[in-house]
C-alpha cells in the first residue's frame, strides 16, 4: 500500500483515529496471521469467526494500526469505524484513486477465464511496469479491495477480478476503482443459481460496462450474444474479440484462427487487422484461446506490441495451479488436473480438450468428474448433460465421484453405447484405489470439479504431485 497517515485513513474509512497519528506503509490484512510489522489490520465480523478476537495476535506480529468496530484494550493505534467492510472498501477506493495519474485500471468479468485472463495480463503488463493482479481468484467484496490495496507509488498496471453472487456485486466494486478498460468474457451458467437465472447473470455481469465514462474502454466477447449485448448498454469505446471474424469485423478487434490443440498445448493464428501472428501456449485447451484474445486485446490498447505480448503467453507453463494444469507422473499417465473451479460451460470444454488430446494421440481418455455447485435448480439436469457429453465424445472411461455428481454416471449408464466403462464411487479414497488399479500407462486422464468437491487433491495423488 501506499504510505499513509492513520489521520488520512481515519478521515478516508470515516472513522475515529484513538492513539497517535502514525505513518503506515505497510500491507494491509484481514487474517491476523499474516500480520507483518508494520501493517495495517483490519477487524470484521465472519462467517465462521470475528477478527477482532485476533487483535491481540496481530499486534504481537507487529501491526502498526488497526481499523476495528469498537474500541480495543491495546497499545496500538486503532481507528474505530460502523463496518469494518466498509472501511476495507473505502480505504480501497482511497489508495487508488491516490495512484490514478499513473495507473491503469483492467477489470475483468465472466463467468468462466477470469483467473486464467488475470494470469494473462499479469505475465504480459510485468514486463512493461510494476503489475498488480489478484493472488489466487481474490474478486469479491473482500477480495477485490485487497487487491487495489497493494496497489504502490510505483504500480502502473492494477489488474482486478471482479466476481458477483448477487446482482449490485460487479457495481458496488466498479465505484471503488472504476476501470479505464473492463472486459468481458463469457455469460455462462457459473453461479446461476445463486443469480436465479442466466438472464440475470447477464445483468450483473454487465455492470463492469455499464457505467464505464465515454473516456474509458469495453473489451467484449463477440462471439457470446450475452456480452455483445452490452454493447449498447455502455457509453465506454467498444473493443471486440472472439474466433468468428465476421464480415463487418472492426479494424482493432484482434480475434484468431486455425486453433488447435495437442498434449503439449495450444497453438492458434492471431490476428488483427491485416496483420497475422502465430501463437502457440504452452497451456492445454482451445478454450484458452478466447482468454488469449482478451488479453491481447487490454495490451494492445494499452500500447504493448502484439508479438511482445504473445512472447509473455507463450513463456507460461500453466494457466494456474489446478487448473488445466498438466501432470506427467512416473506412472506414464498424463493428468490434467483442471479441479479448482467447474460450471457446465468449462466442463464441457475441458471434456472436449479430453476427446482431442487423446483422439489424436492415440491413448486412452479417463475422466474423472465431481460435482458441479451453484447450479441451483438446474443441479441436477447440468450434471445429466454432463453424463451424456461424456458419451457423445467417445471417452473412454468415466469415474464420478461423490453423490453431487451422480447424475453424469446416471446419465452415462442409460446411454447404451457406454455400457460398464462409467463407474460410481463415494469417497475420492474409492477414487483413487480404484484408478491406482486400473490406469495404464499412456492414458490421459481429466480430473475435473468444482473446488468444494475437493478433487484437487485426488488429481494430485494420481498425478504425482506431493
Amino acid at each position: 500500500m501506499i504510505a499513509l497517515q492513520a489521520s488520512v485513513i481515519a478521515r478516508a474509512v470515516e472513522g475515529a483515529l484513538v492513539g497517535d497519528d502514525v505513518l503506515v506503509s505497510g500491507s494491509v490484512q484481514t487474517d491476523s496471521r499474516l500480520v507483518e510489522p508494520g501493517d495495517v489490520f483490519v477487524a470484521m465480523p465472519g462467517e465462521v469467526t470475528d477478527g477482532h478476537r485476533f487483535v491481540g495476535t496481530a499486534v504481537a506480529a507487529g501491526a502498526a494500526l488497526v481499523v476495528c468496530e469498537h474500541p480495543i484494550d491495546e497499545a496500538v493505534p486503532h481507528v474505530v469505524v460502523d463496518s469494518g467492510l466498509a472501511a476495507l472498501q473505502a480505504l480501497a477506493a482511497h489508495v487508488v484513486a491516490a495512484v490514478r495519474e499513473h495507473c491503469t485500471v483492467v477489470g475483468i468479468t465472466g463467468s468462466n477465464g477470469k483467473t486464467t485472463t488475470k494470469n494473462m495480463l499479469q505475465a504480459i503488463l510485468e514486463r512493461h511496469g510494476e503489475t498488480v493482479s489478484p493472488v489466487k481468484s481474490f474478486n469479491n467484496e473482500v477480495g477485490a479491495p485487497m487487491t487495489m490495496l497493494r496497489a504502490t507509488s510505483s504500480t502502473r498496471f492494477l489488474v482486478l477480478e471482479l466476481g458477483a453472487s448477487r446482482e449490485g456485486d460487479i457495481a458496488s466494486l466498479v465505484r471503488l476503482a472504476m476501470p479505464d478498460v473492463s472486459v468481458v468474457l463469457k455469460v455462462g451458467l457459473a453461479h446461476a443459481g445463486e443469480f436465479g437465472g442466466v438472464e440475470r447473470t447477464q445483468r450483473a455481469k454487465h455492470e463492469i460496462v455499464r457505467d464505464l465514462p465515454e473516456t474509458a474502454v469495453a473489451v467484449l466477447n463477440r462471439d457470446d450474444d450475452r456480452v455483445a449485448w452490452m454493447a449498447d448498454r455502455t457509453a465506454a469505446r467498444v473493443r471486440w474479440f472472439g474466433l468468428d471474424a465476421g464480415a463487418d469485423v472492426a479494424p482493432d478487434t484482434v480475434w484468431a484462427s486455425d486453433v488447435a490443440s495437442s498434449i503439449d498445448g495450444t497453438s492458434a493464428t492471431i490476428h488483427r487487422g491485416d496483420a497475422t501472428w502465430p501463437m502457440t501456449l504452452r497451456i492445454l485447451g482451445e478454450h484458452h484461446v478466447m482468454n488469449a484474445l482478451a488479453a491481447l486485446s487490454v495490451a494492445d490498447e494499452l500500447g504493448v506490441a502484439i508479438p511482445d505480448a504473445i512472447a509473455a503467453l507463450e513463456s507460461m507453463v500453466r494457466a494456474e495451479r489446478w487448473r488445466m494444469e498438466l501432470l506427467r507422473p512416473e506412472t506414464g499417465v498424463v493428468v490434467i488436473n483442471d479441479s479448482y473451479n467447474a460450471s457446465p460451460d468449462s466442463m464441457a470444454a475441458a471434456l472436449r480438450t479430453l476427446a482431442h488430446v487423446s483422439r489424436t494421440s492415440g491413448a486412452r481418455s479417463v475422466a474423472v468428474i465431481g460435482a458441479m455447485t451453484e447450479l441451483g435448480e438446474s443441479q441436477v439436469e447440468e450434471h445429466d448433460r454432463v453424463g451424456r457429453l461424456v458419451v457423445r465424445l467417445g471417452i473412454d472411461r468415466l469415474v464420478v465421484v461423490g453423490e453431487g455428481a451422480k447424475p453424469v454416471h446416471d446419465a452415462a449408464e442409460h446411454e447404451s453405447s457406454f455400457g460398464q466403462e462409467t463407474t460410481y464411487v463415494e469417497t475420492q479414497e474409492q477414487a483413487l484405489a480404484l484408478l491406482r488399479a486400473t490406469l495404464e500407462p499412456g492414458d490421459v486422464v481429466l480430473v475435473k470439479s468444482s473446488l468444494s468437491a475437493g478433487l484437487k487433491d485426488l488429481g494430485d495423488a494420481i498425478g504425482g504431485v506431493a
